[in-house]
C-alpha cells in the first residue's frame, strides 16, 4: 500500500482489530493501541527522511478516481507544511494514548475512538480532494464528541453539544462553498473536479469569491478558535479528558489555522486581500483578549485553553502576513504550541489525578515535593511563552518578523499580548510550584512515575531540539510557503487585472484607456530565503 494511505489508515485498521479483543483484556488492548498508534508514527518518520528539500510541489501524491461522475477524487499528498502537522498528528496521538492510564472504564471503546480520530485527523492534513478533505474533516467530530461525551468531566454534555453545534454550522456552509467551487469551474468550460491542484488555477469573480472565502473562513475561524467564536473552547477543554484535551489543543485547532493556508488563501486570492485587515484585526483581538482572560483563570485547565486563543490568534497573524518568514513562523508555531500546550494539558491532568483539583489556589510549594514534575512543568511552560533557546521563541520570532515588515503596528500590539503571556504564564508557576506549602494535602503528593517520565520526554527533547536547531524544520517548509505565497499573488495578478480590465472597458470602450493600477499588479516572486535565489 502506499505510504500516505498507510499512514493515514492503519489506525482505522488497528481500531477494527481492537473490536475483536475480549473486552477483559485491557492491558493487551492498551498495549495494542499504543503499538498502533508508534507504528504509525514510525511510518510516519519516513516522510521526514524521504521528504525532497527545495521542491515546494506535493510528494507522495497517491490519486485515483473515486466517484468519477462528480469530478471526486481519492488524492493524498503533503509538502513541507502539511509534512509536520502529519507528524505531529501521529506523534501527539502515541503520545496521548500512552498517557491514558487514568481512563479506568469502557477501555476498548476509548482506545478505538482514539484511533479512529487519529485518522481523521492525519486524513485532513493529507487530502488534495475538497470533497476528500471534507469527509475527514467531518470524521474528526464524532469521535471527540464520543471522547468528551462519554469520558469527560460534569458537564461534558453541555460541553460536547456546543462544540459539535459550533463545527457544524461552519463545516456545513464550508461543504456548500465546495459544491460551489467545483460548479463555477464546471461552467467555467472546465470539467467538474473538486482537486485543490487543479482549482488553484481557477478564476473566480472576486463577487463571488467573497462569499466562498467567508464560508471557509467562518469554518477555520470556528476551528482554530479565532476571536469571537472562540467559545466553545473553554468549555471543551474544561470538561474532556486529559488525552483529548492533547489531542484538542495539539491537533484539531491547527485544522483550523491549516485550512486558511491550504484553501482559503490560494483559492480565493482577491477575497483574501479584502478581508485581510478583518481576520488580521480579530488575530490581534483574540492575541489581547485570551491574554487577559487567561490572567484571571482559577482554573489550570481554563488558563491553558484560553493561552490558546491567544497563541492561535498570532498564528492567523502571521499567515495573513503574506510573507515567507510570517507564514513559516506559523507553521513551525502551529507545530510548537501542539507540543507546549499538549505538554501543559497533559502536566495538568498529571497533578489532577493525584490531587483532584485543577484549582490554582489549591496548589502552591509543589516543587519541593515534586521536584521532577516542577522541573518540567517550568520548560514547558517556559517554551510557550518563547524563550530563547526553546522551541516557542523561532515562531514567534518569525511571526513578528513577518508582520512587523506588513504592519509595524500590527507586530506592536501582538508583542503586547506575548508580554501578557509571560506575565500569567508565570504568575501561574509561582502559585503552583513556588511559596509555601499551605495545603497539608500537596505534601504526599508522588512525583512523575516512570510512564509519565517516558511520556513527557520526547516532547521534552522536541522543545528543545526545535529552539537550539530549527533548520531542519525550517529548510523543508521553505520552498511550500514560498509556493503558497506565490500563488496568491499570481492568482490576485491575474485576476485582479482582468477584473480592472473589464471594469475599465465597461467605463470607457478605448482599450488603450487601462487603468495604470493594472500594471501595477504584475505578480512579483516572493522568496522565504533570498539567499537561495
Amino acid at each position: 500500500m502506499p505510504l500516505l494511505s498507510l499512514i493515514t489508515f492503519l489506525p482505522a485498521v488497528g481500531a477494527a482489530g481492537l473490536l475483536v479483543l475480549p473486552r477483559k483484556r485491557q492491558d493487551l488492548i492498551r498495549g495494542a493501541a499504543l503499538g498502533v498508534s508508534v507504528l504509525t508514527f514510525l511510518l510516519s518518520l519516513k516522510l521526514f527522511t524521504d521528504f525532497q528539500v527545495g521542491v515546494g510541489q506535493m510528494q507522495f501524491v497517491e490519486e485515483m478516481a473515486w466517484i468519477p461522475s462528480f469530478g471526486i477524487r481519492y488524492k493524498l499528498g503533503i509538502d513541507g507544511i502539511s509534512l509536520f502537522l502529519v507528524l505531529l498528528t501521529t506523534f501527539l496521538t502515541a503520545i496521548a494514548i500512552g498517557a491514558s492510564t487514568g481512563v479506568v472504564h469502557r477501555i476498548k471503546e476509548y482506545m478505538v475512538v482514539m484511533l479512529l480520530l487519529e485518522t481523521g485527523m492525519i486524513g485532513v492534513f493529507v487530502a488534495l480532494d475538497l470533497v476528500l478533505f471534507y469527509v475527514f474533516w467531518e470524521a474528526t467530530l464524532l469521535p471527540m464528541y464520543f471522547l468528551i461525551g462519554i469520558w469527560g468531566g460534569p458537564r461534558r454534555i453541555y460541553a460536547t453539544i456546543k462544540f459539535v453545534l459550533y463545527t457544524m454550522a461552519g463545516s456545513l456552509l464550508m461543504l456548500v462553498a465546495i459544491i460551489a467551487v467545483g460548479l463555477l469551474h464546471a461552467q467555467a468550460g472546465g470539467e467538474i473536479t473538486f482537486d485543490l491542484t487543479v482549482l488553484m488555477h481557477a478564476e473566480i469573480p472576486p463577487a463571488i469569491q467573497w462569499w466562498l472565502f467567508l464560508a471557509f473562513a467562518l469554518a477555520f475561524a470556528i476551528k482554530v478558535p479565532l476571536f469571537p467564536f472562540h467559545t466553545w473552547l473553554p468549555d471543551a477543554h474544561v470538561e474532556a479528558p486529559t488525552a483529548a484535551s492533547v489531542l484538542l489543543a495539539g491537533v484539531i485547532l491547527k485544522m483550523g489555522t491549516y485550512g486558511f493556508l491550504r484553501f482559503a488563501l490560494p483559492l480565493f486570492p482577491q477575497a483574501t486581500m479584502t478581508f485581510l485587515p478583518w481576520i488580521s484585526g480579530l488575530a490581534l483581538v483574540g492575541i489581547v483578549y485570551g491574554a487577559w482572560v487567561a490572567m484571571v483563570q482559577p482554573d489550570l485547565k481554563s488558563l491553558v485553553a484560553y493561552s490558546s486563543v491567544s497563541h492561535l490568534g498570532l498564528v492567523i497573524l502571521g499567515i495573513f502576513a503574506l510573507n515567507g518568514e510570517g507564514i513559516a513562523g506559523s507553521v513551525l508555531q502551529m507545530v510548537n504550541h501542539g507540543l507546549s500546550t499538549g505538554a501543559l494539558f497533559l502536566m495538568v491532568g498529571m497533578i489532577y489525578e493525584r490531587r483532584h483539583t485543577r484549582m490554582i489556589a489549591d496548589y502552591g510549594g509543589l516543587f519541593r515535593v515534586i521536584p521532577f514534575f516542577g522541573g518540567t512543568f517550568l520548560l514547558v511552560v517556559l517554551s510557550s511563552i518563547g524563550l530563547p533557546g526553546l522551541n516557542g521563541f523561532v515562531g514567534e520570532f518569525l511571526i513578528l518578523l513577518g508582520t512587523f515588515r506588513v504592519h509595524p503596528l500590527y507586530a506592536l500590539v501582538a508583542v503586547t499580548g506575548i508580554v501578557w503571556a509571560a506575565w500569567y504564564m508565570l504568575g501561574m508557576v509561582r502559585r503552583v510550584l513556588f511559596g509555601p506549602l499551605t495545603h497539608p494535602e500537596n505534601a504526599d503528593i508522588s512525583d512523575l512515575t516512570w510512564n509519565e517520565r517516558i511520556v513527557l520526554v520526547p516532547v521534552l527533547v522536541l522543545i528543545v531540539w526545535i529552539g537550539v536547531y530549527p533548520a531542519p524544520f525550517l529548510r523543508r517548509m521553505e520552498a511550500s510557503v514560498e509556493r503558497v505565497i506565490v500563488q496568491v499573488k499570481r492568482q490576485q495578478a491575474v485576476q485582479g487585472s482582468e477584473f480592472i480590465v473589464q471594469g475599465t472597458a465597461a467605463m470607457n470602450p478605448e482599450p488603450s484607456t487601462m487603468s495604470p493600477e493594472a500594471s501595477s499588479m504584475n505578480p512579483e516572486p516572493l522568496t522565504l530565503s533570498r539567499g537561495r535565489r
